[in-house]
């Protein structure tokens, strides 16, 4: 089916079956025999059926394709071979589970469901239906039925059992999400509430929360949900800055802008020998007559304390993706949160605020394909919601003034 309909992952399957039924087609037109099939899901005896998981299945059904029988689908074989169409799609497929698509039918189906005028009236029908059920309810009330709507469509698309166990404040690239589940999700939330939807819906509301309210003042208006209020400021160019709240990490085991004082006032030295948390072949890297290549012929440097402590599931980075990114965005992510809690302010709070993120991010050694300094501060911001200008600045060795000027201003 995926030269005809499309399918997740398949471009380049779609592509030669595409062209095998246009060959048929063109050998038809000559006078030359020929028949190309567009298979739906065989239930069983097919290797590609063996490797679907239930997920893929439930995910394939919801989308309107069942799986065929081995009777069945020899019988449609059967009868492709004795027609005279040079193609043919034997599948079959849940007209019920299509009619939930409305507009965002593949085209071939469209002969196949009611007129779009029916779809767009039962949508109607209920966008007005859980109008009224909302409209029953507190502010509070109104907000938990929607983020229980949204919890629910998306244990669906991801195949879970229940919502129960699903983070509403947790981004939905998190959760699992890609652009095909992403697609599935707004088809649902459209068919329950009637709503219009886009396809960009997960990208425009990054977590379940966020788009809860979102639909919640789509359906109540602005009215019917509690949110971050906008508000355009002015401030005179004189006008003093204040620092409420401050994190570090540098060298001789400064984690705290305390460390930090004292370490200066004690005149204390931070350069300290190889860590050895690091997975460095130490042996191999020290080489104190300097001759061989990729090696060092000193073995102490200024290194910072437990940089390979980072807790990547406490800011939803799977391990693996933590191991290959840029340390500076481990490192920013760490400090930042810090810097909120030392000023007595929740990082939940801000998400979908205003507030901002500059950081002077210099040149680096780090080889990784993910070492690109200009997202460090979008990682951050994307990481806690932050909805002001994330700006990466490198100026050299004024990189952080510059930031800092710039955050002023």
């Amino acid at each position: 089916l995926s030269g005809v309909l499309g399918a997740p992952g398949q471009g380049n399957y779609a592509a030669a079956n595409a062209f095998l039924d246009a060959l048929a087609v063109s050998r038809r037109a000559t006078g030359l025999p020929a028949v190309s099939l567009a298979w739906g899901l065989w239930g069983e005896g097919s290797a590609m059926t063996d490797r679907l998981g239930a997920a893929d299945r439930e995910r394939m059904s919801r989308g309107g394709v069942l799986p065929l029988a081995t009777a069945d689908g020899l019988a449609l074989l059967d009868a492709a071979v004795a027609g005279s169409y040079p193609t043919a799609v034997p599948a079959r497929l849940d007209l019920a589970a299509l009619r939930t698509l409305g507009g965002d039918l593949p085209l071939p189906f469209h002969g196949l469901v009611r007129p779009a005028r029916r779809t767009a009236a039962r949508a109607a029908a209920g966008a007005t239906g859980w109008a009224a059920d909302l409209a029953a309810l507190s502010t509070d009330d109104r907000e938990r039925a929607a983020t229980a709507l949204v919890l629910s469509q998306v244990a669906a698309v991801l195949g879970h059992a229940s919502a129960e166990r699903i983070d509403a404040g947790r981004a939905f690239q998190e959760l699992g999400f890609d652009s095909l589940t992403a697609v599935e999700l707004r088809n649902g939330l459209s068919a329950a509430t009637g709503l219009r939807l886009p396809a960009t819906l997960i990208f425009d509301y990054p977590s379940p929360r966020d788009l809860a309210r979102h639909l919640l003042s789509e359906i109540a208006g602005p009215d019917g949900v509690d949110t971050v209020r906008k508000v355009a400021t002015t401030v005179a160019d004189d006008e003093p800055l204040a620092i409420v709240g401050m994190a570090c990490r540098y060298p001789g085991g400064v984690s705290s802008p305390e460390d930090l004082w004292r370490l200066i006032a004690d005149g204390a030295d931070a350069v300290d020998g190889f860590p050895t948390d690091r997975g460095w072949d130490l042996a191999r890297l020290y080489d104190p007559t300097g001759t061989r290549p990729d090696t060092t012929y000193v073995d102490r440097g200024g290194f910072l304390t437990d940089a390979a402590e980072f807790d990547p599931v406490f800011f939803g980075i799977s391990p693996r993706e933590a191991v290959i990114m840029d340390p500076q965005q481990r490192l920013l992510l760490e400090v930042s949160w810090e810097a909120f809690e030392r000023a007595g302010i929740d990082p939940g709070t801000l998400r979908g605020s205003s507030t901002g993120v500059f950081a002077g991010v210099m040149y680096h050694d780090y080889v990784s394909g993910r070492s690109s300094g200009s997202v460090v501060t979008g990682r951050v911001a994307y990481t806690l919601g932050l909805e002001g200008p994330a700006v990466s600045v490198d100026t050299a060795c004024s990189s952080s003034l510059v930031a800092m000027h710039l955050a002023g201003q």
